[in-house]
């Protein structure tokens, strides 16, 4: 009964610490449907399109003009025919090769949309500006959506180069508020329009089945504290015996990997996953020297092989999980807009451990920092040269 108990403490400890330092709520009464594919997610995305009665709110870093961005602008525009106020909010250096007219179509109709933080030269500043990586739907005010996917066709049919493997969530609950908060505040920090009222934050029927405790937690470069990465770092050190995680991009700093070697030195499982191949060859030659780090500690390393595996998500000790868009890098815990949703339940938990294990399934495990010392010395000293660029990729 004693690590029950413990378990239980630590949970409240990090549901305080969210609390205190990002103002973040916990809300029971949460019922979560977790997608592993862009098909499942964004079937069930347009359906809650239509079934809208007062408003839809998205907020996505990208917004493509391709066939799946078209098929969900037109969605929008259908509703915002029937009356439906909607509001758009995109990253502009997400959609800097996205053309005006994609968006003019929609503000034609009504629909408000906005870009966030314009930059003259995106091409040039995409990786040195601040940019909102978040992926936050909200309809009527009680249902949303949250996770690492986008709206464009690769996160459904993947690239030339390999498929495409996400996760995402959709939640109906009292943790709808909080994702209700996150945009309305993004929303104003844009157009500095302050948006209220009972209609936004409608009673909440208690969900029947999957009852489940959560906190939806944002951290920016413009809070006193990175929020979301000292929330990683509490859940690695107080583990008791595995924690797992998904990354497509592992650019640690040095709290995470002092973490993460912590945690395995002190016997904890943990173990990290990601892509053989990622959509960007920088990263993933960065990524190589960090990972031989967590390896000499004992942090078992998994390959993902089946697809670019773009999932972020963690899961602990049958009792926390998180799902979001939070990369494990520099990038997203300092320097840019994320939100992650914090699950504090065990059902849940093993709903993405089972998840973990099934992706472990497609992997390669590396063996030990032997396995990358092996490689010719000009390619590990060109990993090494790029690694001091990490703050900036």
């Amino acid at each position: 009964e004693q690590p029950s108990v413990m378990a239980e403490h630590g949970k409240q400890r990090l549901m305080d610490f969210f609390s205190r330092v990002n103002n973040a709520l916990p809300f029971s009464g949460n019922r979560v449907t977790v997608y592993t594919d862009a098909v499942s997610m964004l079937s069930e995305l347009l359906k809650d399109i239509y079934r809208a009665r007062h408003h839809i709110h998205l907020e996505f870093y990208i917004f493509e003009d391709d066939a799946v961005g078209r098929l969900v602008r037109d969605a929008l525009i259908d509703r915002a025919r029937d009356g439906v106020k909607i509001r758009v909010l995109y990253d502009d250096v997400g959609c800097w090769k996205v053309p005006h007219d994609f968006y003019e179509q929609m503000l034609c109709e009504g629909i408000e949309v906005l870009s966030f933080l314009k930059v003259r030269f995106p091409r040039f500043t995409s990786k040195v500006n601040y940019r909102n990586h978040r992926k936050i739907v909200v309809i009527d005010g009680c249902v949303g959506f949250i996770g690492g996917m986008n709206i464009a066709i690769r996160y459904l049919k993947g690239t030339a180069r390999q498929g495409w493997r996400d996760t995402h969530m959709r939640i109906k609950g009292g943790s709808v508020y909080a994702m209700q908060r996150a945009f309305l505040i993004d929303w104003y920090f844009v157009d500095r329009t302050l948006i209220s009222g009972r209609k936004y934050y409608p009673p909440v029927n208690p969900a029947i089945s999957n009852n489940c405790l959560i906190q939806i937690v944002t951290s920016s470069p413009i809070s006193p504290w990175p929020d979301i990465m000292q929330g990683y770092v509490r859940i690695l050190l107080e583990a008791k015996r595995y924690v797992y995680m998904e990354t497509p991009y592992f650019i640690p700093n040095e709290p995470i990997l002092f973490a993460m070697r912590t945690a395995a030195l002190a016997g904890v499982d943990v173990r990290l996953m990601i892509p053989m191949r990622t959509d960007s060859k920088l990263i993933q030659w960065a990524s190589r020297s960090f990972v031989k780090q967590t390896l000499t500690a004992g942090v078992k390393v998994y390959l993902y092989g089946k697809a670019f595996n773009h999932s972020k998500l963690l899961v602990c000790d049958d009792s926390i999980a998180t799902c979001g868009s939070t990369n494990i890098d520099i990038r997203s815990f300092e320097h840019d807009f994320e939100s992650n949703a914090f699950i504090f339940d065990e059902g849940m938990s093993l709903k993405f451990k089972s998840i973990f294990l099934d992706d472990q399934s497609h992997s390669l495990l590396i063996e030990d920092a032997l396995d990358l010392d092996k490689r010719p010395f000009l390619k590990r000293l060109w990993e090494s040269l790029v690694r001091l660029l990490s703050p900036l990729l």
